[in-house]
């Protein structure tokens, strides 16, 4: 089991429409506030030889990449650690502290407990007028499929490219682009930490009356790779925090967004790759049933 099936699971108890974004989205006065959370441990989403401050940063770093996704500007950040060593967390509150004020958001508390392994919780809310908010839901049939930077260059950092470790272990949050990409006008947005192919495949979740292809020879791939793991790491490597969105043609180039044009949204329902179909394959958390 994975945890999008687990996530079916919440879905059916709470509703589809709270689980589907990479944020809930509430209405507050004149603008929508936009809530999400994330969890992270050592023994998986800290790459070993990371610091204190590289892992506080990381932290908020994704949370604040959920709430860029969402087209919404980045305000508060709650940070609860489990420690497994209590020295540990003033270089984790001022990494996190850090990556906060570079995105224009700010640390305002959080908790602090006792773990065996150390685990990192984050909490962030932004805030979005109501006609700028981009959510999953909303591609349509003739749209252009893009996305920003270069995909697989945090994997490729995982599997010893040295050029690229930096982007794996202090991510950069497209905020200013996931903004300007909300007032374009786009029509469906989320960022891919997972992969792209399972984000696309989150994508056709979503919208499931239209399909996504995407072309190879579109895909732009880290530099110094070899061309064919280039394309394996592009298309199924975690840990990117690229936005990945759909717009409509005239809607594109966006002013001041580096993005590339990948594919275009079809009106057949599917995920495909140079016409066939996309392995469904990334970064995901497995649960073994007992019995």
């Amino acid at each position: 089991m994975d945890d999008r099936a687990l996530l079916a699971g919440v879905a059916a108890i709470i509703g589809s429409e709270q689980t589907l974004d990479d944020c809930a989205v509430v209405r507050c006065d004149s603008r929508c506030l936009v809530l999400t959370t994330d969890m992270l441990h050592e023994s998986t989403d800290f790459p070993t030889g990371m610091t204190d401050w590289q892992i506080g940063w990381m932290s908020a770093a994704v949370t604040i990449s959920d709430i860029a996704s969402m087209g919404a500007t980045p305000c508060w950040l709650l940070l609860a650690a489990g420690l497994d060593r209590g020295e540990r967390l003033a270089g984790i509150t001022a990494g996190a502290y850090a990556c906060c004020e570079r995105f224009g958001c700010r640390l305002v508390g959080g908790d602090t407990d006792h773990h065996e392994e150390l685990t990192v919780v984050t909490t962030g809310i932004g805030a979005v007028m109501p006609d700028r908010v981009v959510r999953r839901q909303g591609s349509r049939a003739g749209d252009l499929i893009c996305m920003t930077g270069v995909p697989g260059e945090a994997e490729a950092g995982l599997h010893g490219f040295k050029q690229h470790w930096y982007t794996l272990i202090e991510p950069q949050p497209r905020v200013a682009e996931g903004q300007a990409i909300g007032r374009a006008g786009a029509s469906a947005m989320m960022d891919v930490s997972d992969g792209l192919a399972l984000s696309l495949y989150d994508l056709q979740t979503a919208n499931p009356s239209v399909g996504y292809t995407i072309r190879s020879r579109l895909l732009r791939r880290p530099a110094g790779v070899p061309p064919a793991e280039g394309l394996e790491l592009a298309l199924f490597g975690g840990g990117d925090f690229e936005l990945l969105f759909t717009c409509a043609q005239d809607r594109y180039p966006i002013a001041g967004v580096d993005a590339t044009v990948i594919g275009a949204v079809t009106d057949q329902p599917g995920v495909l790759l140079d016409g066939e179909v996309l392995e469904k394959r990334g970064y995901q958390h497995l649960w073994h049933e007992t019995r």
